[in-house]
C-alpha cells in the first residue's frame, strides 16, 4: 500500500518539496534547503524517467484493466522514459488494447515495444508471441507465422505459451492445406503438456481432426 501511494503521488511530492525549497531559501537562505531541492529533483526525475509502470503491472496482475489504463494515462511524455521502461510501457498498452479487442492499437503499441528492444529474451519472445496472436486474429497469416516462429526461437518462458504458439501455427498450416506441418505442430503442441483449459480444448479438437486429414 505504501509503495503504491509513493509511486502514485511521487511527482506531486517532488513538486511540493521543490516549492518548499524555494520558500525556505527566500525565508532562511539556502542552508538545508538544498536537501529538499535534491530529493524533489530526484522524485520528479524518477517520475519522468521510470514512470509508474510497476504500479500498472500490479493492476494488470490483479486483472484490473481500468486501473492499469489510468496509471498508464498518467505517463504524459513516454518519450522521456528510459528505453527499456518505454518498451515495457508500450507492451502493457498493447496487452490492454488486445484485451479490449482494439487490435489495431494493440498491434501498433507492440511493434513500438519490439522496435525499442529489451535485454530480456523472455520478454522479447512474449512480444513476438503477442504480435503473432494479433496478426492471426486479423487474418494476416503470413505475418502471424513469422512472428510466432520468432517467438518460439527467442524462447517462450512457459509450456502454455509454447503450446498455444504451435497450435496457431498448426491452424495456419491447415488453412494452407499443409497437412504435414499440421501434424508436426500438433505433435509439438502435445509435447508441451499444457494445462490451460482453452489450450487443452483446442488440442482435443485438433486430435479429432488429425485422423480425418488426407495423407
Amino acid at each position: 500500500m505504501v509503495k503504491k501511494l509513493f509511486v502514485k503521488y511521487r511527482l506531486y511530492l517532488g513538486v511540493l518539496l521543490l516549492i518548499i525549497s524555494v520558500i525556505f531559501t527566500f525565508t532562511n537562505g539556502i542552508g538545508l534547503a538544498w536537501i529538499f531541492y535534491l530529493i524533489g529533483i530526484i522524485l520528479v526525475f524518477l517520475h519522468f524517467f521510470i514512470g509508474p509502470l510497476s504500479l500498472a503491472q500490479e493492476y494488470l496482475e490483479d486483472a484490473d484493466l481500468e486501473g492499469a489504463q489510468k496509471i498508464l494515462d498518467k505517463v504524459r511524455f513516454p518519450g522521456l522514459l528510459y528505453k527499456p521502461i518505454r518498451s515495457t510501457y508500450y507492451f502493457l498498452k498493447s496487452i490492454i488494447s488486445s484485451t479490449n479487442q482494439d487490435l489495431d492499437a494493440a498491434e501498433s503499441a507492440m511493434k513500438k515495444s519490439v522496435s525499442l528492444g529489451t535485454p530480456m529474451k523472455e520478454v522479447q519472445a512474449q512480444s513476438y508471441f503477442q504480435l503473432g496472436t494479433i496478426s492471426y486474429q486479423k487474418s494476416k497469416l503470413k505475418d502471424a507465422e513469422s512472428y510466432l516462429k520468432k517467438a518460439i526461437n527467442a524462447g517462450l518462458p512457459d509450456n502454455e505459451s509454447k503450446a498455444a504458439a504451435y497450435l496457431q501455427l498448426a491452424s495456419i498450416a491447415m488453412n494452407r492445406r499443409d497437412f504435414k506441418n499440421v501434424r508436426r505442430y500438433h505433435k509439438m503442441a502435445k509435447e508441451q503438456r499444457p494445462k490451460t483449459k482453452e489450450v487443452v480444448d483446442q488440442l482435443k479438437q485438433l486430435d479429432k481432426y488429425i485422423p480425418r486429414m488426407p495423407g
